[in-house]
């Protein structure tokens, strides 16, 4: 037996309830309460700090091969590469490159925009998971699709670890979160007094 398929019986045994995934961000102090800006500019009274959910490589691996075991085995067999943008999803897409035995690759924005650097490049016509670490509004995820792209790969499916858009992220290719959580985020004007009354942290990695 391949070392892929293996590691996808294993899955298919240790699927995670929404309640164990909740449980394993709070384990790992990985849901903060405060007032947060998000890397998409919007407001939020949570955030989820997946760094320290992943910082475990256990717990990583462990999250991948849940996330794995909830993508189709028709569209799990035809993925060729795992590419993630840089920063938050490196680790994830790492982990998701594990579980499924394939290469694992990232996006950078050196000038804003997502690129393949380090060496890194895409066949043409490679089929790719675009693998996420949280989905908010879905615009870098779009933004890293096209970049991938741009790069002659195709994207035939979406990943993230959380979905906290509720349901407003749309992509044209199939997306498979690990969890969806219902947070409310609001833009810049419509924060509401309450929230606006606490100090801000903006805890991502992007400046802008």
């Amino acid at each position: 037996m391949p070392i892929w398929a293996e590691t996808i019986k294993t899955c298919w045994d240790k699927i995670l309830t929404e309640e164990e995934i909740l449980a394993e961000f709070r384990a790992s102090d990985a849901l903060l309460e405060g007032h947060f800006i998000l890397s998409s500019g919007r407001h939020s009274m949570q955030y989820l700090q997946c760094a320290r959910l992943l910082m475990q490589p256990r717990r990583a691996a462990r999250m991948a091969e849940a996330l794995v075991a909830k993508i189709p085995a028709d569209i799990r067999r035809s993925i060729d590469v795992v590419v993630s943008p840089a920063m938050g999803g490196v680790i994830i897409g790492h982990e998701m490159g594990r579980a499924l035995d394939l290469d694992a690759l990232f996006l950078e924005r050196p000038d804003g925009t997502f690129i393949l650097r380090r060496g890194f490049y895409l066949e043409p016509g490679q089929k790719v998971l675009m693998m996420e670490d949280i989905v908010t509004t879905g615009l870098s995820s779009r933004e890293a699709i096209q970049a991938i792209r741009d790069a002659g790969g195709n994207v035939i499916a979406a990943g993230a670890l959380v979905d906290r858009s509720s349901g407003a992220a749309q992509f044209d290719v199939p997306f498979f979160p690990l969890t969806t959580m219902d947070v409310p985020s609001y833009a810049p004007d419509e924060v509401p007094a309450e929230l606006a009354a606490i100090p801000t942290t903006k805890p991502g990695s992007r400046k802008a």
